[in-house]
């Protein structure tokens, strides 16, 4: 659920408002919200421009009803104004519901009438900062490191690649993991050994795929494969660390887009290169992270992204796409981020090359056998 809310309707207006969350969503006061930074309603009008990170919330004011999320889209939320409802899912509504867009605030009386929709753009939040190449260096671990405050009772999805084992360098956090692969298994131990860490291992099968896969369907509501494909170990890693008695847990996302970690991005120009990774970023809401945090609320975990702060994404952005992939000889995508992981992790590490998840774990492959033979 996270955020749901409807009203009761009389003569055509809002008699009562039946509102509530679950974790890791709250309600303070009126305002109903999956946020960490403070909400100030004083400046509903720009919410996208005064939050500092990802959220999505449903205010009830005196005379209207307030939506926003940020410019990322991170975090779900559809509506109806027709019958005042609002969700984090769009099944909980009986027709198809409208989006509230990324950077959008919109508005809506008691008489279920659009009053206003305004919207902030990627670029109104997110301007290049001006930086020289060794302090951003320097500023990217020092925000990495300062980000651990945050988390209190999380643990570490951990993969072995560059994104998770300099988190896991940084932060005193267990580390959980779930893979259907053995040669998988056997490199996140021996990256957890070289940590001096100990590490949690769910091993999965295709009978596991096939029994989670109609929950998992339900919980990102899209039937699309290769979604589905890195849906399954996401829920599967949720899953587990809440088995284990966690109630939060930090996730690498957003390393990819921001310092250029696609194997796609091998083979463009660095002028094409640019414009990709700021329309993957731009695209990390839709693509990305609302599935993943419908996982999350799912399983009623709260998920942390590290890298997606908003003062980390404005200096990733400052840094030239030649020093995120390099061409010399050996292509090495990640160029800077795995020059910062090698002071803090050991060296094999940070410059090991890494599958996509669903890939890694080889769970797209058992994906396939499963729905071809449900088919």
């Amino acid at each position: 659920m996270s955020i749901y809310a409807f009203a009761e309707m009389e003569e055509g207006r809002a008699k009562r408002i039946y509102a509530s969350t679950r974790y890791p969503s709250k309600q303070i006061g009126n305002i109903f919200a999956d946020c960490d930074d403070e909400i100030n309603l004083k400046y509903a009008d720009e919410l996208p421009l005064r939050i500092q990170g990802c959220y999505a919330l449903v205010a009830f004011r005196p005379s209207h009803i307030l939506l926003s999320r940020d410019v990322l889209a991170g975090k779900p939320l559809y509506f109806d104004n027709t019958t005042l409802t609002f969700s984090s899912f769009k099944h909980y509504f009986e027709e198809e519901p409208l989006e509230v867009l990324g950077g959008e605030v919109v508005k809506i009386s008691y008489e279920g009438y659009v009053l206003e929709r305004k919207r902030f753009k990627f670029e109104d939040v997110f301007k290049p900062a001006e930086i020289e190449i060794e302090e951003a260096k320097e500023r990217i671990l020092r925000l990495l490191e300062s980000y651990r405050s945050k988390i209190k009772n999380g643990c570490i999805a951990f993969s072995g690649g560059v994104d998770s084992s300099l988190l896991a360098g940084l932060y005193d956090l267990p580390l959980v993991t779930v893979t259907a692969s053995k040669e998988e298994k056997e490199w996140v131990k021996e990256c957890a050994r070289k940590l001096g860490r100990e590490i949690e291992i769910y091993e999965f099968d295709e009978n596991v795929v096939k029994e989670v896969l109609p929950d998992v369907m339900k919980a990102i509501e899209m039937q699309d494969k290769l979604q589905l494909s890195i849906a399954v170990p996401v829920y599967l890693c949720m899953r587990f660390a809440k088995s284990l008695g966690f109630s939060e847990i930090v996730f690498g996302q957003g390393a990819d887009e921001l310092f250029g970690g696609y194997k796609r991005y091998e083979s463009m120009d660095y002028r094409d290169l640019e414009f990709e990774l700021r329309k993957d970023l731009m695209e990390i809401g839709e693509k990305n992270l609302v599935r993943d945090n419908k996982i999350a609320y799912t399983n009623e975990i709260k998920l942390h992204t590290p890298y997606l702060q908003w003062d980390l994404i404005r200096i990733a952005m400052s840094i030239p796409v030649e020093l995120k992939i390099k061409r010399n000889g050996e292509v090495i995508r990640k160029l800077i981020l795995r020059e910062v992981a090698k002071e803090v992790i050991p060296e094999e590490m940070a410059y090991r090359d890494k599958k996509a998840i669903q890939y890694s774990t080889k769970t797209a492959k058992m994906l396939k056998k499963v729905l071809r033979d449900l088919q």
